[in-house]
């Protein structure tokens, strides 16, 4: 618990107080850094990188050589800002905490860390949960930037890091147990620290926004396969078809791990959907009781909280994965644990398409309208993941 609340936000040479909520001294002793930090994010530059003469991509970021961390490896490590945008909350609560601070502490890093400039970002059910103060007791200390899922690109790297470098395009769940210490300075900034051994390479075939709304929710529905003991030739029912983790469950069951038999359940309009991404049987909860059908499974996921009916229709000798609600056995629960070698172990399988993220048609909703993308994905009603692009 100690080494993950100790990765949280360290204050940053140039400011005093808070490190997320700077006094205005702070803000007037980084003034320097703002006219650079303006340009990069103007249309003229690209959101994350630039090109250098040779054609190759490095990283814009304000200058402020003095502020350099000894544990970073890299030449330009002087060119980030002391300050930074980023949506934040002090206080536990709905969306109406949350406030966009203009003025927020660029997160120093550690050895093991790379700093990260955000380019997308998404939203989980957790990050609503978090926010209104269900983790209190192994929370990281307020105030607290949001998010865990993270796609962007490298800009400085401690020196105990070994697999990436500055220009790396990464994508990753920043915190590696989203409910013990999460990081106190998350993604819904523009830039946040993260351990090396929680990120991958961005798999070139997608974009930003697509490969944000990976990490969290195709590292749950992995962990549970892989809790569940899932095979080849096994069957699964996922309850819950449509969800970020449901969605991607559905294609690794399907098109990973070789199931003979992927059944999953969503609302009328949404069915077309789960057998495009793999399901054999799309059950349409508005009409059909799941648990009074036949067909039993060797696992059944559950997304929903429905996991008393979920073991009625469970092999036996089977598992139930339980991600939210009440867990009956044979039915187990777990806290995702974030690995970039998983991510890395499925980057071939979302080179090749065979695995798609599903980011939900209402977006990718602009970094201004947080606060709208947390109303929309606490309706329970989102398709895929709610994803924030680009950032600022």
């Amino acid at each position: 618990m100690q080494s993950l609340l100790s990765s949280s936000v360290l204050a940053n040479p140039c400011t005093t107080g808070s490190p997320l909520f700077p006094p205005a001294t702070a803000k007037l002793a980084a003034a320097a850094s703002v006219p650079v930090a303006a340009a990069a994010r103007s249309g003229a530059i690209a959101a994350v990188s630039r090109r250098s003469a040779s054609g190759g991509r490095c990283v814009v970021a304000a200058a402020s050589s003095s502020s350099s961390s000894p544990a970073v490896t890299t030449a330009e490590a002087g060119e980030v800002p002391a300050t930074m945008k980023a949506w934040a909350y002090d206080e536990y609560g709905d969306g109406s905490v949350l406030k966009l601070n203009e003025a927020a502490a660029v997160p120093d890093i550690a050895d093991d860390q790379v700093l990260v400039r955000v380019a997308a970002a998404a939203l989980n059910p957790v990050d609503a949960k978090r926010r209104a103060g269900k983790f209190k007791a192994t929370d990281s200390p307020l105030p607290t930037v949001p998010g865990y899922d993270v796609a962007g690109v490298v800009v400085k790297a401690g020196r105990k890091v070994k697999g990436l470098k500055e220009g790396d395009e990464v994508y990753g769940n920043i915190s590696e147990k989203a409910l013990e210490g999460p990081k106190q300075s998350g993604s819904l900034a523009e830039y946040t620290a993260v351990e090396e051994k929680l990120l991958a390479l961005k798999p070139k075939s997608l974009g930003f926004a697509q490969a944000a709304g990976l990490p969290l929710a195709v590292e749950t529905a992995h962990e549970g396969l892989e809790r569940a003991g899932f095979s080849a030739g096994k069957s699964i029912l996922i309850l819950g078809g449509a969800g970020g983790v449901g969605s991607l469950a559905i294609q690794l069951a399907k098109h990973v791990y070789g199931a003979s038999k992927v059944a999953a359940t969503a609302s009328t309009p949404k069915l077309e959907l789960l057998k495009s991404l793999g399901a054999d049987v799309a059950i349409d909860y508005t009409k059909e009781n799941f648990e009074d059908l036949p067909d039993k499974y060797d696992v059944v996921l559950d997304a929903v909280g429905q996991g008393e009916k979920a073991v009625k229709v469970v092999k036996e000798g089977g598992s139930v994965v339980v991600l939210t609600g009440a867990v009956v056995p044979p039915g187990f629960r777990f806290v995702v644990t974030s690995d970039g070698s998983v991510l890395e172990k499925l980057n071939p399988y979302l080179e090749s398409g065979k695995v798609k993220p599903l980011v939900d048609p209402k977006g990718p909703f602009a970094f201004s309208q947080v606060v709208e993308a947390f109303s929309y994905l606490e309706t329970g009603r989102a398709t895929g993941k709610v994803v924030i692009s680009p950032i600022p």
